[in-house]
């Protein structure tokens, strides 16, 4: 057993020996080649102090690329470098978040008769409130009748009418502003709603298109038949 064991010790050493040999060539054997601010191509055996502000290619000594090394930054380049991934990574999430919001727009409204409905629902809820305002003003300019007919007793000099019966003109004129107040917000409130729907029905109209053509792309595909961007292209050679 000792025998085969001293025979076999050698072997492995040998092994071992060629590893050593062959590990620190490799490394040599290794190419980094990169463009300088000057517009000069350098290449050399370790990595190029002249790029060190720019990317590296590593190549083997067959001239094939095997990785690349990015540039060295500064401190104030890293922080920078932070500041535009967190843009970038902003950006893209406001991109993926408009996504699902046309998403669920189209989902909720998938023609134009869904959110016309919907367009008249909302503003019969003004309308409504503006007539009930309507006939509130009517119902105060009838007892305001009730009052001038009280009045009529102090027509020559309305001043010596009863205090309560000038408060409760006062409280009439008021009731009636108001209601007309009231009328006007609503009014505004309608035409913004009235707004609202116009330019959400021109995202949807773009959304609509966008849904029909990816949808004819996608039949075009599957029956084998070229899409109306890829008919449009003349064949290579055509002249």
């Amino acid at each position: 057993m000792k025998a085969a064991a001293s025979q076999l010790i050698p072997g492995v050493l040998a092994v071992i020996g060629i590893l050593c040999v062959v590990a620190p060539a490799t490394a040599q054997n290794a190419v980094y080649s990169c463009v300088d601010k000057n517009g000069r191509r350098i290449t050399a055996d370790r990595p190029i102090p002249e790029c060190i502000d720019r990317e590296q290619r590593v190549l083997d000594k067959t001239g094939t690329e095997r990785r690349r090394i990015g540039p060295t930054l500064t401190e104030n380049e890293r922080v920078a470098a932070e500041a535009q991934r967190r843009v970038d990574a902003e950006q893209k999430a406001k991109v993926a978040d408009q996504r699902r919001r046309d998403r669920a727009l189209i989902t909720r409204f998938p023609d134009e008769a869904t959110h016309n409905a919907e367009r008249v629902t909302a503003v019969a809820v003004f309308n409504d409130l503006i007539q009930i305002a309507y006939k509130r003003i009517e119902q105060l300019r009838v007892d305001r009748a009730a009052i001038n007919t009280e009045l009529e007793f102090y027509q020559n000099d309305p001043k010596k009418a009863p205090a309560k019966v000038q408060r409760r003109i006062a409280d009439n004129e008021e009731d009636i502003a108001e209601q007309q107040r009231y009328i006007v917000t609503q009014q505004e409130e309608k035409r913004r709603v009235q707004q609202r729907y116009d330019a959400e029905l021109a995202q949807l109209k773009e959304l609509w298109a966008a849904e029909r053509a990816a949808a004819g792309n996608a039949a075009a595909t599957a029956a084998g038949t070229p899409t109306s961007a890829a008919a449009a292209k003349p064949a290579s050679g055509a002249r």
